[in-house]
């Protein structure tokens, strides 16, 4: 971990009280709590609410990501809660079970995954986002920019957000994201997934051409014997958390079995 400056540290925010249940928000490949707004604002007195954003790191590993998180809970002192790993954050997930240094409570995968099903999409964006001019992906953050207050219409606490979303796409920000796609294709967690004695419980959008929510709960619920259920929610696409913030919510609380 050494090297980062000191503006790209693992960032950490806590919403609600430390007497209410604990979920953990560990965000995808975009690495910040941008996109998160609306899911949160629905959760305000049933849980505390964890989220971060990730350093720009072009060097850590999964582990290396697991940890740094593990300290960031330990300083606040929390030392148990329920994981919610969105898309990559799903990957950190499987790591933090691994470590086991974490009391985690129950699992909860949005729009996330085990091994990933199609490894070659994987390195086709990889090469894709990469070559992409920083220009030309400045347009067309612009573009996504009126699309998605479009998009998120039903979600002003996102909408608000959307800028700041902007903003942060840098290039050392895609450098970090095509890091993130690399450990993507280096992790196989299967294992881990096939053993843990954590409930786990799967959400995606049905239109999800990201990450094939018929490939991976297919493979959960053949192997994974600690899954409790899943559920697929239309028409939320792969940020199912942004884009059904309420039906969302709701699933989440009801798999804690909180009111």
């Amino acid at each position: 971990m050494a090297g980062d400056s000191p503006v790209e540290t693992l960032q950490v925010r806590i919403h609600g009280a430390a007497s209410l249940p604990t979920l953990i928000y560990l965000p995808g490949i975009h690495g910040d709590w941008t996109l998160v707004g609306d899911f949160r604002k629905q959760l305000v007195g049933h849980v505390r609410f964890v989220e971060f954003i990730y350093p720009r790191t072009l060097t850590w590993s999964l582990d290396d990501y697991a940890a740094a998180i593990e300290t960031a809970l330990a300083k606040n002192h929390i030392t148990h809660g329920w994981l919610l790993g969105e898309s990559f954050g799903s990957q950190i997930v499987w790591a933090l079970v691994k470590r086991n240094q974490f009391t985690a409570q129950g699992i909860i995968l949005a729009g996330g995954f085990v091994n990933y099903p199609i490894s070659w999409g994987v390195r086709l964006t990889y090469t894709t986002f990469g070559r992409i001019p920083l220009g030309a992906l400045n347009g067309l953050l612009k573009v996504y920019g009126k699309l998605a207050r479009l998009r998120y219409r039903h979600s002003p606490e996102t909408v608000a957000n959307i800028q700041e979303f902007i903003e942060r796409r840098t290039e050392l920000d895609r450098q970090a994201a095509l890091h993130r796609l690399t450990l993507i294709l280096g992790h196989d967690p299967r294992e881990i997934a096939r053993t843990t004695p954590l409930s786990v419980f799967y959400v995606s959008g049905w239109v999800d051409p990201i990450v094939p929510w018929p490939l991976v709960r297919r493979w959960l619920r053949q192997q994974c014997p600690s899954l409790r259920a899943d559920k697929i929610i239309f028409p939320a696409d792969h940020n199912v958390l942004g884009t059904a913030p309420v039906q969302a919510a709701r699933q989440v609380l009801a798999w804690m079995k909180l009111p």
